[in-house]
């Protein structure tokens, strides 16, 4: 007999899932706990034990639990989706440093895969900001401003070339107001920091006015050449069903290094980059 209430059972079967997946999470960080094998952190260059890092995932991961088994709210992308990052944390086997462009419903569930790593949040709207934030107080988040909006995505992708300080072999972030596409006033934490994990779920990118993520997008294939620590950055773009988010994602996070996908989702491995003579992200 089909449902009298297919949208609110397809929403309960996905927060049940998200639950599911963070018991998952909490199973496994808490088995990591009892382990003294020593390892190499990139993100700290050192060797480092478990019990070094603290890694108590009870707290955020039990707050992550109540939250979705109690709330009608659910994450925005599906149970497939959702794998696909929390499988590249369990793989990576530590605490992670994990850079998100977005603050939602489902950034409690992010925080709480990553429970003794740093896990930052990227937002345009502050007033969202303050909502989400009463909530989930302990998420680390920063209000963004972005300079772009996504009637230019076309213009943009076609006059990059044509600023030098947008070019693959020496592109760069901080202050650099010259490259339209770089993110130039973003927190210190964002800049000093090496990220092993990047998602891309936001600013807005469906009407004209809003932001797009062309920015974004850009800005995660600089941070990942630009990696000074061993290893891929893990990209993850989201809503890759959009054409401005296909058309960025092939011109700067490169075909060659989608490894991963399901639904509206791609994920990237980007490799630092020190060709000083490159011409092309890809």
């Amino acid at each position: 007999m089909k449902s009298r209430y297919p949208l609110q059972e397809k929403r309960w079967l996905l927060g049940l899932a998200v639950v599911g997946l963070i018991v998952l999470g909490f199973f496994l960080s808490t088995a990591g706990r009892s382990s003294e094998t020593a390892y190499l952190c990139p993100s700290t260059l050192g060797i480092r034990t478990r019990k070094e890092f603290n890694y108590d995932p009870a707290p955020i991961q039990t707050r992550a639990i109540l939250h979705y088994a109690t709330s009608r709210v659910v994450p925005q992308q599906s149970v497939a989706e959702i794998k696909i990052s929390l499988d590249v944390i369990k793989s990576l086997g530590r605490p992670c440093n994990f850079l998100i462009f977005g603050l939602g419903h489902d950034s409690l569930m992010w925080a709480s895969f990553n429970p003794g790593g740093t896990t930052v949040f990227l937002e345009e709207d502050p007033k969202w900001v303050h909502s989400i934030l009463k909530d989930a107080p302990g998420l680390r988040a920063h209000t963004v401003r972005y300079r772009t909006q996504l009637r230019d995505a076309n213009t943009l992708l076609s006059s990059y070339r044509s600023e030098a300080t947008c070019s693959p072999a020496t592109a760069y972030l901080r202050g650099n107001q010259a490259c339209k596409l770089a993110l130039e006033n973003l927190p210190n934490e964002v800049y000093e920091t090496e990220w092993d994990m990047i998602m891309i779920d936001a600013p807005k990118g469906y009407f004209a006015e809003a932001p797009g993520r062309m920015s974004a997008v850009f800005s995660a294939a600089v941070m990942a050449r630009n990696r000074k620590e061993g290893g891929v950055t893990h990209v993850f773009l989201h809503d890759v069903d959009r054409k401005v988010e296909k058309v960025y994602a092939e011109e700067f996070l490169c075909k060659k290094n989608l490894v991963n996908g399901a639904g509206r989702l791609w994920h990237f491995q980007i490799p630092p980059s020190n060709d000083t003579l490159s011409s092309s992200f890809c």
